[in-house]
């Protein structure tokens, strides 16, 4: 973590105090739940879509989490309830174990957590420079102009632009790539300790896009990040992350190790995920065909195991009795499905797949 009298004399707005040990995780997320009310018939019974529903999970400092599925899944609502963009209706959200609000001021939250977009353009105020877009945030939070001004260009050169070149250009300006750099600069200039990026390289060519990840790269180890990464491309989650959770119709069915869930993924959806995956390694084994048909109505999941409908391997307990997530070994990979309890009463139960034998590379 950086020195605050170093990011002082840095010209860079010193970071939150870190005020628990390093065992103890950066962000913890308990029960996290948001339904949106959906308006029917003057008469017709109220529904809800169940965006996020009872997500728990934790990121350890230094570490980069993926969040994956299909798109609907609820990915993006949960980068926003964890920013505070929107409230959440049940849950608790701690991070560096203070709680939002009692612990830790909103103010405060925006200093150590802050977010890149997908839309590069639309996330840039397309009125202001580029200086002025990255010095804005430091502005606000107390810095004086000059100095904000001289981090913006400080930053320019970190995330690879040229400040002569780029500090007084519009956004309209630069290209899709280089105002997503602008974006994590932006990003940056507030000394967070944790990042998340929601699809933030999706939008861009594969080679702007590779050169984007390995910018990511560099600047978690230069300014001791921690990252929560959410994408639809499995290569890319693969590359960047340590850990990755799956989500379903707003549900988490997944959990572990990156490599754990390649290797051996527990939970048919994954699998399928994985399979679903483009690969140019002849010897990747996809026994299994791609998801087929699209995810349920989220208004109207289905009861139990939500997956059940699209499952090669559902039988009466799917849907019957919703899983519970539970510990498929002692590396903290957890799965929620009947298959992974010895006792669920699936007769597949206890068993597991082994989905790739690919090596993890750069995409």
């Amino acid at each position: 973590m950086t020195n605050p009298d170093m990011a002082k004399a840095a010209g860079r707005l010193p970071p939150l105090k870190d005020l628990g040990g390093a065992a103890q995780p950066l962000l913890t997320v308990r029960g996290l739940t948001k339904h949106f009310p959906v308006r029917g018939s003057m008469f017709g019974e109220r529904k809800t879509v169940r965006a996020v529903d009872d997500v728990s999970f934790s990121v350890g400092k230094g570490e980069t989490v993926g969040i994956v599925g299909e798109s609907g899944c609820g990915k993006s609502t949960t980068a926003r309830l964890l920013m505070h963009l929107m409230p959440h209706d049940a849950g608790e959200i701690l991070f560096d174990g203070m709680a939002i609000g009692s612990d830790l001021t909103l103010t405060e939250l925006r200093r150590g957590m802050q977010m890149v977009f997908q839309d590069s353009y639309a996330s840039l105020n397309p009125r202001l420079t580029i200086e002025q877009s990255i010095a804005f945030g430091p502005k606000v939070h107390g810095m004086a102009g000059a100095q904000a001004r001289s981090l913006a260009r400080d930053l320019l050169g970190k995330v690879g632009l040229r400040p002569e070149v780029f500090a007084d250009r519009y956004p309209h300006e630069i290209s899709g790539g280089q105002r997503q750099r602008v974006n994590i600069a932006r990003a940056l200039a507030l000394s967070p300790r944790l990042v998340i990026l929601d699809e933030a390289v999706s939008a861009l060519d594969k080679s702007v896009e590779a050169q984007v990840l390995n910018l990511l790269v560099d600047l978690k180890r230069e300014f001791g990040l921690t990252y929560i990464f959410i994408s639809h491309d499995l290569n890319v989650v693969r590359y960047i992350s340590d850990r990755v959770l799956v989500m379903y119709l707003g549900e988490v069915v997944e959990l572990g190790p990156v490599d754990a869930l390649w290797d051996a993924p527990a939970h048919p959806y994954t699998r399928a995920l994985l399979a679903a995956m483009p690969t140019s390694d002849p010897d990747r084994r996809t026994e299994q065909a791609p998801i087929s048909g699209d995810p349920p109505n989220p208004i109207d999941p289905p009861q139990a195991c939500r997956f059940h409908t699209r499952c090669p391997f559902a039988e009466a307990v799917c849907a019957s009795l919703a899983p519970k997530l539970a510990a498929v070994d002692s590396d903290g990979h957890e799965v929620a499905c009947h298959m992974a309890v010895p006792a669920s009463g699936h007769s597949r139960a206890g068993e597991t797949f082994a989905a790739s034998n690919s090596v993890r590379s750069a995409p």
